[in-house]
């Protein structure tokens, strides 16, 4: 009797060891960590002192447009960005947006509209058509499918769009910024007349003044 009795408090004590080790590891924290590129992984490890997180962004400051790129592409936008310079009376420049969108590109845009647009283009190029497309330090001038998806092909940038669904490009901006109105000035305000000088005061002894005190 005494042995039936000692063997199910055993049996309860092992099944309470079970109960309470299966509860540790239910409660087994996981850790999110975030490497310098941006992935984020999941593991029950603690992140270790050499692990370097994320920079979060500061309040005000806004992310680069490549931020939000694929990793191997990131690095081929930053070691080799693609600029499209175009106009809108510009045919050409349409269907050579039209291949780096459909290739999914990262690029900026910059219109030439005005003179000082028009001024900037030939100091850059030497020349003043459209469009001018550059991929890092190469300057393609006039738009050729075959040429343009050589020199990207040979930049490292994906034949086929691998960008992220919600991405988009910077929009276009004027190659020249444009300067702020300056402000109106307020008018000068008017000159005030001068006080018409008070006649002299009387000399002698007048009515108001029978002494005439002088001071």
């Amino acid at each position: 009797m005494h042995s039936t009795h000692k063997k199910s408090s055993l049996h309860r004590l092992s099944g309470l060891a079970l109960l309470l080790i299966a509860a540790g590891a239910m409660a087994q924290p996981i850790y999110r960590n975030v490497d310098k590129n941006g992935k984020v992984t999941y593991s029950d490890r603690a992140p270790t002192a050499s692990t370097e997180p994320a920079a979060a962004p500061q309040a005000g400051i806004v992310p680069p447009a490549n931020a939000g790129l694929p990793y191997e592409l990131r690095q081929v936008a930053q070691r080799y960005p693609v600029t499209l310079y175009s106009s809108e009376e510009c045919p050409p420049c349409g269907t050579a947006r039209s291949l780096l969108v459909t290739r999914g590109i990262p690029f900026e845009e910059r219109t030439v509209k005005s003179s000082q647009d028009v001024e900037a283009l030939q100091r850059l190029s030497s020349q003043a058509s459209l469009p001018l497309l550059t991929i890092g330090s190469q300057q393609l001038k006039g738009f050729s499918d075959a040429e343009w998806s050589q020199y990207l092909d040979a930049a490292g940038y994906p034949k086929s769009n691998s960008l992220p669904a919600d991405y988009r490009n910077p929009p276009a901006r004027p190659l020249v910024a444009l300067q702020p109105a300056p402000a109106a000035r307020e008018p000068a305000p008017l000159a005030q007349p001068a006080p018409a000088p008070q006649p002299p005061a009387p000399s002698g002894p007048s009515p108001s003044n029978p002494a005439g005190i002088k001071f």
